[in-house]
């Protein structure tokens, strides 16, 4: 893809903060996997499907309380956190976790669910701009994963069933093939998290956003639209 270097320059101190508790959790997952890849993708797909349940939870009931459409915004946060999972499927295959990695994800769970939940409801513009730039994060591991794969220095491996059957990807498909397809999830799961913040922000979203290639139609049709 050749929107994969996208990056969101912070343009004021809530992008700020959101940026700099990337790079604090960024910090903390390379210092605990360091290379460990598929680890590391058990661990933070689990904490990824996250923002996109809570914040179609909270969402619609705002759209309950208020009596007003959601503009689609509660569907495309749903199959966010739906495809987060499926992420997390598919590496639990390839990773077989251990179980205190296991534990880690039940911990690492429950902190963050209450963690997002809070700064949602304080700032959904602040809470949208943190996953974009997690998922900025995502794209530049799974790229180094990727990097690791073709050079040999982690075996590549035939794709799991589950990743084969959700990307219908080709039967002979490897787990290469798994992580391109994984990271252009997480590439367009970054626009649509960068744009929403920039609606929620009042500015326009600029021509590098509205080049942003996004999963769906859906996806699109909100950015353009918006």
């Amino acid at each position: 893809m050749d929107n994969l270097d996208k990056h969101y320059k912070p343009k004021n101190f809530s992008d700020r903060v959101a940026f700099g508790f990337t790079k604090f959790l960024r910090f903390l997952a390379d210092a605990f996997f360091r290379k460990k890849y598929g680890h590391r993708a058990v661990v933070l797909e689990t904490v990824a499907a996250v923002p996109g349940m809570v914040a179609g939870m909270l969402l619609h009931l705002k759209s309950l309380r208020k009596m007003e459409d959601d503009k689609g915004w509660i569907k495309i946060l749903l199959d966010e956190a739906a495809n987060e999972r499926m992420h997390l499927m598919t590496f639990i295959e390839v990773a077989k976790p251990t179980f205190l990695e296991r534990l880690i994800i039940m911990i690492a769970q429950f902190i963050f669910i209450i963690m997002y939940m809070i700064i949602f409801i304080i700032s959904q513009r602040t809470a949208h701009r943190i996953v974009g730039y997690f998922e900025e994060e995502a794209v530049i591991s799974y790229t180094e994963y990727l990097k690791e794969l073709e050079s040999g220095q982690i075996k590549d491996q035939p794709a799991p069933e589950i990743a084969i059957n959700y990307w219908n990807l080709p039967l002979h498909s490897t787990l290469k093939d798994v992580v391109k397809v994984i990271r252009d999830d997480e590439a367009g799961h970054r626009d649509v998290n960068h744009s929403f913040a920039n609606i929620l922000d009042g500015r326009k979203i600029n021509e590098d956003n509205k080049s942003y290639k996004t999963s769906n139609q859906s996806k699109k049709k909100l950015i353009n639209n918006e």
